[in-house]
């Protein structure tokens, strides 16, 4: 089978393709033609991946719970899969910390293009801040509240409410395993069907891949660069430092952090790990959503990486809502970069407090395009850091939360790996031609 045939090879050229033609549209001034014309394959591709992540993730979890039968062996897969997920965001906000604090990105940022950037992005700056104070007054276990939904229909049409979906559906699943088993047969077998029929949809709405992040890449170029295409370069010099910090801190947490766990508790070689992850890692990239690369991780962990179904219908729609290890470590870089540009010292005090509440805020992240950026207003109160300082890193917050999507989903994609391992669940890898459904037909 030729090489261009791969799914993977179709998305690295889609990508290649979309940023040389945004940088083409941005210097000759075609942004309404971007916005008319090419925008609209990227959203329709992202809204095709939402339209089914809902239905992925109520009837893959519903089935996985029903699937376990022993409550016994729930709560021993719940409490590892969250167990582990707590401590690698913790490694990924300390590894973020730590290299800002070698770095000192904030140092070399000037007073002059600082003042202009607060003065550029003062406006969207202010709204999110006030968006993120009223998450602030909620108190630090809202979230627990909030995953609690008191309407389970409002629920599955909000894809911001993906949490409440997955204790919906956890729930859901003990029930069945509580009713006798003729009883419960039906609807169990109705919500197996329904999980086969959306992988199978995962499978068409993939064929729309190469076209979907051209569109979402050349747009993200366009829209970064605006009116003036020099833009990109002053805001690539003046926050190389920042943007160099994070996105090291992202490259170690996901090729020395995740390949070292694997190598320690499963019998998985890395580079099959990362040869068969491929695919999602690309469309965490281009959509910047861990919730809408859900039904694209899922596929490639059980057909590919050997996890079983039973395993990866829990561990994985529960990692797209709490864990955001990528996330969480560009959050702490962010909050000591903004520190150091204003002038501002933090002791080992502060730093503790950005580990703590960076990981707590991982948890309530929503599993979208630019939530990280909310969240990280808590973070900037919880240490006194002047919340207006995020208008100097909005600028580059977009390109930098497409890499930080990539070590989220590796990261879930791992722990699912890990805990399958751990449970006995980890089949061989299948890397085969012959295997790969995400292969366009002839």
């Amino acid at each position: 089978m030729a090489w261009y045939r791969k799914l993977h090879w179709q998305i690295i050229l889609g990508l290649l393709l979309g940023l040389a033609f945004g940088i083409l549209a941005a210097i000759q001034g075609w942004g309404p033609f971007v916005t008319n014309w090419v925008k609209p394959f990227g959203t329709i591709f992202i809204t095709a991946l939402k339209l089914i992540a809902v239905p992925l993730v109520l009837a893959s979890l519903i089935t996985g719970v029903a699937s376990l039968a022993d409550l016994r062996k729930l709560s021993r897969i719940g409490g590892k899969t969250i167990g582990i997920y707590l401590v690698t965001t913790a490694i990924a906000v300390t590894i973020g910390v730590l290299l800002a604090d070698l770095v000192r990105p904030g140092d070399a940022f000037s007073p002059e293009l600082r003042d202009g950037l607060v003065e550029a992005f003062g406006n969207d700056a202010t709204a999110r801040t006030e968006t993120a104070a009223t998450v602030a007054d909620r108190g630090p276990l809202q979230f627990l509240v909030d995953a609690v939904s008191d309407n389970a229909f409002a629920s599955f049409s909000n894809n911001g409410s993906m949490l409440q979906v997955v204790v919906i559906a956890i729930l859901f699943g003990i029930g069945l395993v509580q009713i006798p088993k003729e009883k419960g047969a039906p609807v169990l077998a109705f919500f197996e069907g329904l999980n086969d029929v959306v992988i199978k949809l995962v499978d068409i709405v993939m064929l729309l891949a190469p076209i979907g992040v051209f569109a979402l890449l050349a747009d993200t170029i366009v829209a970064t660069a605006g009116d003036d295409p020099s833009r990109i370069l002053e805001l690539l010099a003046g926050l190389s430092w920042y943007m160099g910090v994070v996105l090291v801190a992202l490259l170690i947490q996901t090729v020395l952090v995740y390949p070292t766990l694997l190598k320690m508790f499963t019998p998985m070689g890395v580079k099959d790990f990362f040869q068969g992850i491929a695919p999602a890692q690309l469309v965490a990239f281009s959509t910047s959503s861990s919730g809408a690369t859900l039904p694209v991780t899922m596929e490639r962990c059980e057909e590919k990486l050997g996890v079983s179904e039973e395993v990866s219908s829990f561990v994985l729609p529960l990692g797209a809502t709490i864990n955001m290890d990528g996330t969480a470590l560009y959050q702490a870089v962010a909050t000591l970069f903004i520190a150091q540009a204003f002038g501002l010292d933090l002791g080992l005090g502060a730093q503790v407090t950005i580990v703590l509440t960076a990981v707590l805020a991982s948890i309530g992240t929503a599993a979208v395009p630019g939530a990280g950026i909310i969240m990280l207003v808590i973070i900037l109160e919880s240490v006194q850091v002047p919340t207006a300082g995020i208008a100097l890193i909005l600028g580059v917050d977009r390109i930098l939360d497409m890499c930080r999507t990539v070590t989220n989903v590796t990261g879930d994609a791992t722990v699912a790996s890990i805990v399958a391992s751990s449970e006995g669940q980890l089949g061989p890898v299948n890397l085969s031609e012959e295997s790969d459904r995400l292969v366009v037909a002839a």
